[in-house]
Order: C-alpha cells, then sequence, then structure tokens
C-alpha cells in the first residue's frame, strides 16, 4: 500500500470499491486525494459531488476557475494543487502565460477586470477571511449575476480547503508526475 506521510492511501481496487458504495465517480477513485478521503466515504463522497458541480455544471468561466485555483495553489504552497490543476488548465487551453501570471497577478498587464476582481476576492478570502466591500463591487461590475459572483465565494472556498486537506493530510502526487509545471519553481522561489 503507497502512503502519504500522514494517512495510508487505500489500494486503487478498495478505492474504487467504496467509492461506487458512496456514488464518487471511479475516475476520482483512482486519484491520491480520494484514495486517501475514502477512509471517511461519505466525506469524500461530499467533496466529489461538489468539485463535480463546480467543474461540470458550474456557471463561472473555466479560465477563471482555473486562475483562481491556481491562484490558491501558489499562495498556498500547495504542490497537489498546482500540479493537478496546471494539467486541468492546459487541457482548457488555458496559456501558460496566465497561469504563470496568478503568481504575481497584480503586475500581469495583460489581465482585465475579471481576472483581477476574481484574484483580488481570492487573494482578500485567504487574508482576511472575506472578500471586501470594495472588491465585491469590483465584482459585482464585472459579473452582474448572482449565480456567478455565488460560484465565485463557493469556488474560493472550495479550492481554499482543498489547498489545506492537500498539504494537511500530505496528499502526494500522482506516479510519474512532476511537481511545479512548468519548470518545478515553487513559491519559495526553490526548485520543487
Amino acid at each position: 500500500m503507497t502512503t502519504s506521510n500522514r494517512v495510508p492511501m487505500l489500494d486503487v481496487d478498495e478505492a474504487r470499491r467504496r467509492a461506487a458504495e458512496h456514488g464518487v465517480p471511479e475516475n476520482m477513485a483512482e486519484l491520491a486525494v480520494f484514495r486517501v478521503t475514502l477512509h471517511q466515504p461519505g466525506v469524500a463522497a461530499a467533496l466529489a459531488k461538489l468539485l463535480n458541480e463546480l467543474l461540470w455544471n458550474g456557471v463561472l468561466d473555466a479560465r477563471l476557475r482555473e486562475l483562481i485555483i491556481m491562484r490558491l495553489g501558489w499562495a498556498g504552497n500547495s504542490v497537489y494543487e498546482w500540479t493537478q490543476h496546471w494539467r486541468v488548465s492546459r487541457m482548457l487551453d488555458i496559456p501558460e502565460k496566465d497561469l504563470l501570471a496568478v503568481r504575481d497577478w497584480r503586475n500581469a498587464e495583460h489581465f482585465g477586470a475579471p481576472e483581477r476582481a476574481v484574484l483580488a476576492a481570492t487573494d482578500e478570502t485567504i487574508e482576511n477571511g472575506e472578500i471586501s466591500d470594495s472588491t465585491w463591487a469590483e465584482c459585482r461590475a464585472v459579473f452582474d449575476d448572482d449565480a456567478v459572483l455565488v460560484e465565485i465565494v463557493a469556488a474560493i472556498g472550495n479550492w481554499h480547503m482543498f489547498s489545506a486537506l492537500l498539504k494537511s493530510l500530505d496528499i502526494p502526487l500522482e506516479e510519474g508526475v512532476e511537481p511545479w509545471p512548468p519548470t518545478g519553481e515553487t513559491p519559495t522561489g526553490k526548485n520543487g
């Protein structure tokens, strides 16, 4: 059995069995994060349901969602979150330039009002636990849709929680996956 440093990963067959019993999609059951969280199948199922809703049924533009996640991964020094969503973002054809720009988004001249609004909301949530009135007004000006605004907050909260979960449970990257793409540079300036 492969292990993280804190909770052993279930073998793939056991993870699939538990996932099937609790409604976790089989493709998720094979990921390291679910091979650990399926020790508590109810929690794993709830996590999978929220992920499924935000990833596949959401109303927020996928590019903006991924910029939020990448910012959370970078700001939170979450190697799994950054690495996993680098791959997701590239499959969605989000340019590397945009992904790398979340590292220092305030100086990314190519970002417009939508990117700046969601990234400011992300940083404020990390720093203060909430979005300020002024940043909320910026979000409202760009996204005059209550469903999108709710989803922005839910996405930030979900992947902020995932960042903490991934780091606290010491979830390892999947076999053969290189950390901190594209160059291995980490938020601390050292190569991973």
